[in-house]
């Protein structure tokens, strides 16, 4: 990937991530499937490791692996604050992982329709 490739790909995680509702979460992969690197979901878990929690319009907390389980915890500013944002906003989360997973599971490729 390129300097532009690499920018345009990281505002693409961005924007995708912008999009996930409040009380619901998605997986790595499926961001990289939404903007079109299905091969990609590493890429976007590095993307998102470097988020500030000051940037509250990415919620990267909502974006876990493909099993509900909170695999980027560590990037936060606390080893338990990925869990408590999600706890906010009524996610019940145990064992470091979503409960209900299925239900919570927001995927971009169902969910949004672009015009």
């Amino acid at each position: 990937m390129s300097k532009l490739d690499k920018k345009d790909f990281t505002q693409a995680v961005y924007q995708m991530v912008r999009y996930i509702p409040y009380g619901r979460a998605t997986s790595y992969g499926a961001i990289a499937h939404a903007i079109g690197y299905p091969n990609m979901s590493r890429l976007v878990g590095a993307v998102l490791g470097q988020v500030s929690i000051s940037d509250l319009d990415i919620p990267a907390h909502r974006v876990v692996n493909s099993q509900g389980i909170l695999s980027g915890k560590d990037a936060f500013a606390t080893s338990t604050l990925m869990q408590e944002l999600l706890e906010a906003e009524g996610i019940k989360i145990e064992n470091n992982k979503i409960k209900n997973w299925k239900s919570v599971f927001w995927n971009p490729l169902d969910e949004i329709s672009l015009l």
